[in-house]
């Protein structure tokens, strides 16, 4: 029988001494150098420096699965495999708004937890510490899932991480420090390009064939049609590139285009429906039309087990995390993808008490906090304990599983 109080005492310990380092060497440094998907090269060499520099053995890897900025940490042997998510690309134009550098802050320390615990009590058990880039539009975890990292999937017992929030966005009460289930859509995603015809707009305007008017009919479209969608319907989308000069003709332009529903087949089927708007503007405007399709983001399916388990143990480290979501936000993430793969846990952890929303300037400002700091940490050991009940309580290992196989 595995002594929890023991097991929770150690974590504890090791990564309230662990704290100071982990926001030195690896969440300041992150927050201070925001880079976009695939670009994380600093990201990576920072994190895989950090663990190699620390005593134990660790097998690391770098650039792994085909990706540069993916990198892989091994540790254990014998036993349940669990995955720990890390992800650190930025935002364009506001660096860490989305709190990635506390999402890889946390997971790093979980990992290492994790680890010290199964060294320490010398019981098998392999944990593993995934960088995970690009989740902000990229699909990372998608590609990820395609190159191997998550096979054999029978073979994974949990997948974890976290995500920092505001207090206000889950609804907590005062004492409240995150979320265990939160609610997470698919997201269809896309860029659309138009082919025109350039031409002098003032000398020749009837030579030229508008692609900024192709663009401009289509979010129009898209705007109309929005009025006939469901509530929990989510469409946006940007002109990425508009045209060069007032007196050209723009015989090119590009948009960008999210399309969120609960479901992925919900999002399927209004994406095809925001393409039909895309294809009637290049119809208005003599233009034609081409698709970058991106992967899509699956709905998070929400592990049962795996979420009570996380509640009680940050409960024990005296931590009150409620259980379910209590209010629509339509966020997605790329980790819905890794549900439906894996048995999977996304919390939600609390770094601004400030109703700060996130992907703001602010939410870049709070995500440096000392407050922050301390809220990824106790993260960090509520997600630790996950995995250990994972590793050695066949209990939770079983219900996780049962879960997947069930939803």
């Amino acid at each position: 029988m595995v002594d929890y109080i023991r097991v929770r005492a150690l974590v504890n310990k090791h990564l309230n001494e662990l704290s100071g380092v982990l926001r030195s060497q690896v969440n300041v440094p992150l927050h201070a150098n925001p880079e976009l998907g695939y670009q994380e090269h600093f990201a990576h060499d920072t994190i895989t420096a950090f663990l190699e520099g620390l005593q134990l053995k660790l097998e690391i890897s770098k650039k792994t699965y085909g990706l540069e900025t993916s990198f892989e940490a091994r540790f254990g042997s014998g036993g349940r495999l669990v995955i720990f998510c890390a992800e650190y690309d930025a935002l364009p134009g506001i660096g860490h708004a989305c709190g990635h550098n506390l999402i890889a802050t946390a997971s790093v320390a979980a990992f290492l937890a994790t680890a010290h615990t199964l060294a320490q009590l010398q019981i098998p058990g392999r944990v593993r510490l995934l960088g995970t880039p690009a989740e902000e539009g990229g699909g990372g975890k998608a590609k990820l899932i395609e190159a191997g990292a998550f096979d054999p999937p029978e073979d994974v017992a949990a997948a974890i991480m976290a995500h920092p929030v505001g207090m206000h966005q889950i609804l907590a009460k005062g004492d409240e420090v995150g979320l265990a289930g939160p609610i997470l859509v698919a997201n269809h995603k896309f860029q659309v390009e138009f082919h025109g015809k350039t031409a002098h707009a003032g000398g020749e305007p009837w030579e030229g064939r508008n692609a900024l008017d192709a663009a401009v009919a289509a979010y129009n479209n898209v705007a109309l049609m929005k009025k006939q969608t469901r509530p929990d319907d989510n469409i946006h989308g940007i002109i990425e590139d508009g045209g060069v000069a007032p007196a050209i003709i723009p015989g090119y332009t590009r948009m960008s285009w999210a399309v969120r529903s609960p479901t992925c087949e919900r999002s399927e089927l209004l994406a095809a429906r925001v393409k039909k708007c895309m294809e009637a503007g290049a119809l208005a405007s003599g233009c034609t039309v081409n698709y970058i399709d991106s992967p899509t983001y699956k709905d998070l399916r929400v592990n049962s087990t795996l979420c009570r388990t996380y509640v009680d143990e940050m409960a024990g480290l005296g931590n009150n995390v409620f259980l379910k979501q209590r209010m629509e936000f339509h966020a997605s993430t790329d980790m819905g993808n890794v549900s439906y793969y894996v048995p999977s846990f996304h919390g939600t952890f609390v770094a601004s008490t400030l109703g700060v929303p996130i992907h703001s300037p602010k939410f870049t400002a709070e995500a440096a906090t000392d407050d922050a700091h301390d809220a990824t940490i106790e993260c960090g050991k509520g997600m630790a304990m996950l995995a250990l009940r994972v590793l050695t309580d066949d209990q939770v290992a079983t219900g996780a599983r049962e879960d997947f196989e069930k939803s």
